[in-house]
């Protein structure tokens, strides 16, 4: 058995996981002397054959003794982790560590235990214990790390919303889906009474493929054993996955033969089922299953399985601990020939794979890759995590952070829907809170929108201090209101603003006439952020010239133009904030014609400003239209000197001045 590689795996994957699950199974046991084995060698000779679910109930015996050996505590413990009872394991490994004789790496253990059950200040503290005693920081400097992260990542949470798929999850283990139109298939265990075998490991049935309904909303419903696929192998059987079509299946199982991996112990040899990865295929003229052996299976040697297909269907990712990774478990990945059949090997590199154990590869919708592991800075043990790219090129892992991930194994991510919206899918977790060891969760994610932001300041024009309290009113392009609020104590306001509107946002304040400020979103295609400052000029003096953009018109014309018409709009708005106010419209024409017909057009077109807020609802007699002709010019362009038809438009106006307040 190699301990550094399928225990783990063990804990992970056969009740849990799945990941790259082993059975091991008594080949030749020499005989005892002809007494009977006592309590201990019973409980020794069950988890040598890593039979952990009935090792522990004799181990709890020998545990509550009165004075209980420090190595039966420590197997009792580790046990319990790895049957993912984590619970009981924090529970004992607290004895453990104030047995006298205990050594520094059980603070490590107890340390790991606490992190998975989320006690994260309770396990740093354990960990820095151990580095300590041990003089030994670097082995578990990334735990501490992680137990620092998670403490942020809670306090701060992703945008995803998780929910139990209760309708499928048993108190047993059910994980990784996969989609099948409008179904999905997923790994389970059996319950008692169905007549299958049950595993030593765990003391639960082997597993197998479940199929269950799958609503538009994407939860989950009406479980029941698959019967569309081949779920009649002698162990466990799962994860499954199928390219594009469904007619091709790649199932992973545990090799039921009896030429598997041989090891030896105390004058015992062991045999080792590893995981194999088979492709089905689904015969045209018969509706068949035909089973291939992956070519890459070599079940004397190493465990292969977790098959994930990217979009395109030209490159199979899957886990293995063959020789030339970086750690326990890979990621590797094969790439499809031109004859259809799949090339060699090739490690994901060192982006995607640790030291540790990376398992449940699966490619999203644009092949990104999400996979599991516990070699790098996370939550608990397994930890979801995301990288870019393709074959053994990838960005750097992200870790999905909380919800996604949690104090425990969370593994089998994958997506499934995608609207204009949302972003839904699955993934597995035996996270507290759960129905059974390892449950479904489906999950939602918020599309990033497009958010686009105005902030603004309030200032008195003629000293630059800011002013709080200003009213800010905005309003929508069709002057309707869309949201009030007061500048804070620093003088600043801030509104969120919706894509392709055209806003006007206006300030006033008691002592101050108002000011006002178009604002567009049109075009806008990323998130923004929009400035506009309001300078608010000292209430009204008479005689005082109320400070607009110039009324402009046509040549020979006294009509209200379009972009007038939005001056005056502005206007309305201040003659009915200030009831009391009364003013001249004063108008104005440029030199060309003579001094008495553009004396006449100015009155005109001053008369038409008033026409045109009384019909906004301005009493007339708090206005009075003046025009003065070409008396008051604003440039050089008099009677007979050459100017541009820019420089006569200037003289064109109409302005705005105090008569009463």
């Amino acid at each position: 058995m190699k301990e550094s590689l399928f225990a783990k795996i063990y804990v992970i994957m056969a009740l849990a996981i799945m990941a790259l699950i082993t059975i091991c199974i008594l080949l030749v046991a020499p005989a005892y002397a002809q007494e009977q084995p006592n309590l201990r060698d019973r409980a020794d000779e069950l988890y040598r054959r890593y039979e952990y679910a009935n090792a522990s109930v004799l181990y709890e015996k020998l545990a509550n003794r009165r004075k209980p050996r420090l190595q039966d505590l420590e197997r009792l413990a580790d046990s319990y982790t790895k049957m993912n009872d984590y619970e009981s394991a924090e529970k004992w490994y607290s004895s453990v560590i104030e047995h006298e004789d205990s050594a520094p790496e059980n603070l490590r253990h107890y340390g790991q235990v606490l992190k998975v059950n989320g006690k994260y200040e309770e396990a740093k503290q354990q960990l820095e214990a151990y580095a300590s005693l041990a003089g030994d920081r670097e082995s578990v400097a990334r735990q501490i790390a992680g137990c620092d992260s998670s403490m942020v990542w809670i306090k701060q949470p992703t945008g995803h919303h998780v929910q139990n798929e209760a309708a499928v999850n048993t108190d047993l283990s059910e994980f990784a889906t996969f989609p099948n139109d409008g179904a999905v298939y997923y790994t389970g265990e059996p319950g008692k009474g169905l007549g299958f075998n049950s595993y030593g490991w765990t003391g639960n049935a082997f597993l197998r493929i479940y199929s269950a309904k799958r609503s538009t909303d994407n939860r989950l419903s009406s479980p029941q054993l698959a019967d569309a696929v081949p779920n009649d192998e002698r162990y466990h059987i799962g994860p499954i996955a199928t390219d594009n079509t469904g007619s091709t299946l790649f199932v992973t199982r545990t090799y039921p033969g009896k030429e598997g991996e041989v090891t030896k112990e105390r004058r015992k040899k062991y045999r080792t089922q590893n995981l194999e990865l088979y492709i089905y295929t689904k015969t045209s003229e018969t509706g068949q299953w035909e089973a291939t052996p992956f070519p890459y299976n070599d079940v004397q040697k190493y465990s292969l399985g977790h098959a994930a297909l990217s979009n395109d269907g030209n490159i199979l990712y899957f886990a293995s601990d063959m020789p030339g990774g970086y750690g326990g478990t890979d990621i590797w990945f094969c790439k499809k020939q031109t004859d259809g059949s799949w090339g060699t090997p090739v490690n994901a590199g060192s982006a995607v794979n640790s030291e540790g154990e990376e398992l449940f590869p699966n490619i999203g919708p644009d092949n990104s890759l999400y996979y599991s592991s516990d070699g790098l800075v996370g939550m608990g043990g397994l930890d979801i995590f995301h990288a870019e790219g393709s074959g053994d090129r990838w960005s750097e892992s992200k870790n999905l952070r909380y919800p996604i991930n949690s104090s425990g194994d969370d593994f089998a991510y994958i997506g499934t829907l995608e609207d204009e919206e949302n972003v839904y899918g699955y993934l597995s977790s035996n996270r507290t809170g759960g129905k059974g060891a390892d449950d479904i969760y489906s999950f939602t994610l918020d599309k990033p929108k497009i958010i686009i932001i105005l902030q603004g300041t309030t200032s008195d024009k003629q000293t630059g201090a800011r002013l709080a309290g200003t009213a800010i009113t905005l309003f929508d392009g069709e002057r309707e209101i869309v949201a009030r609020q007061s500048s804070t104590r620093e003088g600043t306001f801030e509104f969120v603003l919706d894509r392709n509107r055209v806003y006007s946002v206006l300030g006033t304040k008691e002592g101050y006439q108002p000011d006002s400020a178009a604002v567009s979103t049109m075009g806008i295609v990323k998130s923004d952020t929009l400035e506009v400052a309001l300078l608010l000029e000292p209430e009204f003096v008479v005689g005082q010239n109320i400070e607009l953009e110039n009324i402009y018109y046509n040549f020979d014309k006294h009509n209200i133009r379009p972009d007038a018409a939005e001056i005056l709009d502005r206007l309305v708005q201040i003659m009915n904030d200030y009831p009391t106010l009364k003013i001249r419209l004063s108008s104005h024409t440029d030199s060309r014609g003579s001094d008495e017909y553009n004396m006449g057009l100015s009155q005109r077109r001053a008369q038409a400003a008033v026409d045109y807020l009384v019909g906004k609802g301005i009493v007339r007699e708090r206005m009075i239209a003046q025009g003065f002709g070409e008396s008051q010019l604003v440039n050089k362009c008099a009677n007979g000197v050459p100017c541009s038809r820019e420089a006569h438009q200037a003289n064109r106006r109409t302005e705005v001045t105090v008569l009463e307040y």
